[in-house]
């Protein structure tokens, strides 16, 4: 699904019509699939009823256009008009049967219909509003919230392309806006739905196809994307009857510190939990013995180490285990130590300490200390401290390979870029698509609408902002995943897209299981893997 701004819509709109696909075919498209989408959502009712708001909007059009295609197929429906003068759409919909509510007892009217109706259709205002709403506006739809509220059993309220007071572009919302159930949006998500506060009002989100011909230009300029299930579906491996472990890849992940012991288990039980063939869990060695009885399905790295941490001449340890590697993640609970650092600087320029580590490592201390120049490292993701610390690495970017992923939330990407997070967070898609331009790596940046940024100028955002993801581990379980995906062969680009929407969804399947986003953990997370994933497959 295209991710649009309103000025974007209008030029694809503009350039169908130019090209013999007429705004009024447009709308009645949209109507129909409107109408289709509360088919299905109603399938099984008994004498349904319909009641729209109209306004004198596209969107009250394509409601006009929905109610009326309801009344051909045996529902009841009723228009509320706003504003809207009693053109040909409103003659269609009363000759098909439909009832106009007006008269002085309107309001009151309208107070029945709505406690009657099974769906409400919310179309008094389109994409193209601005806040703050005029007063006549602002009144109806806080009169609408007040009934909705006052009513045991509310109806269905489907918002038409936007719920009514949200700016499509900005985010904002009016207070007076009607929570809907359900928006069902026309032809591309406006970008507007996805940033909060709109998005507390949007409810489930759903696409209707207007009938857009695929090679429009204005269509093709748009590069940004909202990821849905049948898309991530596609991207997933095919796991044949044949398979063996390596058929489906090693994932060799550095990770852990005193401090975080426990982010090296996360992700890689998280890369298992994705079809990882084999997971190889590269750790400093005094961490191994209380975490090898947690994940006993994974091989061990032991690194040296210096007071627990990563000492910098792992590097050469690392570089060892990774012949067979097909992906390899560093830094989940790394901490941030100068040793550490070096650690990744050697890593990055393949080449061995010069420096002897005080620690204890599985090969420290072997006479053999020849230079580990030439290896070549397998597709890479960079999580957590793992970018603070490469942040401080010159020309870092450079020394990655080709078409690396990093996975920052907003203090990290500050730390990559020198922007403050406020202005991280003013414009995420554009920040994160400059910066993966720039970088030539991809770039997830993570958060409420975690946008997936490739050097192309490509971007996918994530439909899910959800505080049952804001808890420590979290982090580590989706650089797990996307490690996970890479090492069965995925492209950089289509494992950071398919971890992150898995991830999200992993979440808002442990906050449904608890009933409440409060109570999830990492672990949680982890454990709705499985679930995500098979209905992937159905």
């Amino acid at each position: 699904m295209k991710l649009v701004t309103v000025s974007q819509m209008q030029k694809i709109e503009k350039e169908a019509d130019g090209g013999g696909l007429s705004f009024d075919q447009m709308m009645e498209n949209a109507g129909r699939g409107l109408a289709d989408t509360v088919f299905e959502l109603f399938i099984d009712e008994i004498e349904p009823e319909a009641l729209g708001l109209v306004g004198a909007g596209n969107n009250g059009g394509d409601t006009l256009v929905a109610l009326t295609t309801l009344l051909e197929e045996g529902w009841k429906a009723r228009a509320f008009l706003v504003k809207r003068k009693r053109d040909d759409l409103v003659k269609r919909f009363t000759d098909a049967g439909g009832e106009l509510i007006t008269g002085k007892d309107a309001f009151e009217q309208l107070a029945e219909s709505i406690e009657l109706a099974d769906v409400l259709l919310d179309g008094v205002l389109g994409t193209g509003v601005k806040l703050p709403l005029k007063k006549d506006a602002a009144e109806l739809l806080e009169e609408v919230n007040v009934i909705l509220e006052s009513l045991e059993e509310a109806p269905f309220v489907i918002a038409v392309d936007c719920p009514s007071g949200v700016d499509c572009d900005s985010g904002e919302a009016a207070e007076e806006t009607i929570p809907a159930d359900l928006t069902v949006t026309m032809a591309a998500v406006k970008q507007g739905l996805l940033k909060l506060p709109a998005f507390e009002y949007v409810g489930e989100l759903d696409v209707v196809d207007i009938g857009l011909p695929d090679d429009l230009a204005a269509l093709k300029d748009v590069k940004t994307e909202v990821v849905v299930a049948d898309s991530v579906a596609a991207r997933l491996p095919e796991r044949p009857l044949a398979s063996h472990k390596g058929t489906f890849g090693t994932a060799v992940l550095a990770a852990g510190s005193p401090a975080y012991t426990g982010a090296a288990v996360l992700a890689g039980e998280a890369a298992y939990r994705v079809g990882a063939g084999l997971v190889a869990l590269a750790v400093p060695a005094p961490l191994h013995s209380a975490l090898a009885g947690q994940l006993p399905e994974a091989t061990w790295i032991m690194l040296p180490h210096e007071k627990g941490g990563i000492a910098s001449s792992a590097a050469d340890v690392l570089m060892k285990g990774l012949d067979k590697a097909t992906a390899l993640l560093i830094g989940p609970g790394f901490g941030t130590e100068d040793t550490t650092k070096e650690f990744i600087a050697n890593l990055l320029n393949g080449k061995s300490s010069a420096k002897k580590s005080a620690g204890i490592g599985f090969v420290h201390g072997d006479s053999d200390s020849k230079s580990s120049d030439g290896v070549k490292l397998p597709p890479m993701i960079v999580d957590a401290d793992g970018l603070r610390l490469l942040a401080k690495i010159t020309d870092w970017h450079k020394k990655l390979p080709e078409r690396s992923i990093l996975t920052p939330h907003p203090g990290e990407m500050s730390a990559l870029t020198g922007l403050s997070k406020e202005v991280i967070q003013e414009d995420r898609q554009g920040v994160a698509v400059k910066y993966a331009k720039e970088w030539g790596h991809v770039v997830v940046l993570k958060g409420a609408f975690t946008v997936v940024a490739h050097p192309d100028g490509r971007a996918t955002v994530i439909p899910v902002a959800s505080p049952a993801l804001a808890r420590a581990g979290t982090g580590d379980v989706l650089a797990g995943m996307i490690v996970g995906l890479r090492a069965q062969g995925m492209d950089a680009f289509d494992s950071a897209v398919a971890g992150a929407w898995i991830h999200a969804q992993a979440g808002l399947y442990a906050a449904d299981d608890y009933g409440t986003t409060a109570s999830v953990m990492a672990s949680d997370i982890l454990n709705s893997i499985p679930d995500v994933l098979s209905d992937l497959e159905e």
